[in-house]
């Protein structure tokens, strides 16, 4: 191996750091979780353990769907006006993407930060260790020069504090995923989000917006059934995990739209009376037929709507950038 390259090799090994805030009893704080959503009423499971080896596989089948046009608008948004958004927040030195995974989106920021000559650092969080080492090591070896410094961590929970990097920066919080989380939940978030900024600072936040019901239903449960084997899983991941003895084959996928909440309401339907047993657990829980255990929300804005959100963390809204048919938007916003 040349000099040159294992210089090189020393540079990018130098240019990562990944710091580990989970908690080193995961097993513990699931049991808790399933505990306490398997007792409530109505029964309700956490969407964060969708995502298994299998669920991650079949979450990115969902989004690569016909119907489900997220993933790809928003895609569409941040290539063709990533330029614009970066200048917008002012040139950012550095990017901290919540729930990066492998980065894939957000190389087309990365890209227009570097070609308007202000890119420095990358602080990718993610809940997998694996993953945001891997993500760290490709792009220390796309971008030359670009810091990174990850975080390991349920950022709903563990963010504070970031790691030190140069302002200004913009927090991304890509895929709509806050609408995922409850009025409540959202606003102390986004209230924890409004804390870290600085005053030219910039929260780039994903969110799908209201449209017609049939296509809001028709991506969350696809004509391919592949929706519906990814909100099954989360039984199976019950079974290995914890002991259960949920039979996938008697519960059915529903994805409706509320109206009044203005979101998707997944759920799982048994369709029989049931007992499911959950040995480690020590728990036996009784199903009715017909009876629905929520699996997760999606919530839909209109920009009013998300301006209020925004005003109550202490926010404003700065830009907004949408497609042609304004079905996804992503909005800039800055500390009031």
């Amino acid at each position: 191996m040349s000099d040159d390259r294992v210089r090189q090799g020393v540079a990018a090994r130098a240019s990562v750091e990944v710091e580990v805030r989970m908690d080193s009893d995961q097993r513990k704080t699931m049991m808790a979780d399933v505990r306490a959503g398997l007792t409530m009423e109505p029964k309700e499971l956490a969407p964060k353990y969708f995502y298994d080896e299998l669920g991650s596989q079949l979450f990115e089948q969902i989004t690569e769907l016909p119907e489900y046009y997220p993933t790809r608008i928003e895609r569409s948004i941040l290539t063709d006006r990533a330029g614009e958004i970066v200048a917008a927040a002012g040139n950012p030195a550095s990017l901290i993407e919540l729930g990066s995974g492998s980065a894939a989106k957000t190389r087309v920021l990365l890209d227009a930060m570097r070609d308007a000559g202000c890119l420095h650092t990358y602080v990718p969080v993610d809940i997998s260790e694996e993953i945001t080492r891997e993500t760290a090591s490709r792009l220390v070896a796309e971008y030359p020069g670009l810091e990174v410094s990850g975080i390991v961590c349920d950022f709903e929970h563990d963010l504070e504090p970031l790691p030190p990097c140069p302002a200004p920066r913009m927090i991304a919080f890509l895929g709509g995923t806050i609408g995922n989380l409850y009025p409540d939940a959202r606003q102390d978030f986004l209230r924890k989000i409004t804390a870290l900024l600085g005053p030219d600072d910039r929260f780039l936040l994903g969110t799908d917006l209201i449209k017609e019901r049939s296509r809001l239903e028709a991506a969350y449960d696809d004509s391919s059934g592949v929706t519906a084997a990814f909100n099954r899983n989360v039984l199976s991941v019950l079974n290995r995990e914890l002991g259960a003895d949920f039979d996938l084959d008697t519960f059915e996928h529903r994805a409706t739209y509320d109206d009044r909440e203005a979101r998707i309401d997944i759920r799982l339907r048994s369709l029989a009376d049931q007992r499911v047993r959950v040995r480690d657990l020590d728990l036996e829980v009784t199903f009715t037929e017909g009876e629905e255990m929520r699996t997760e929300i999606s919530t839909k804005f209109t920009r009013h709507r998300l301006e209020g959100v925004y005003a109550g963390a202490g926010l404003v809204l700065d830009a907004w950038f949408t497609d042609p048919a304004h079905d996804y938007a992503l909005s800039l916003a800055r500390p009031r």
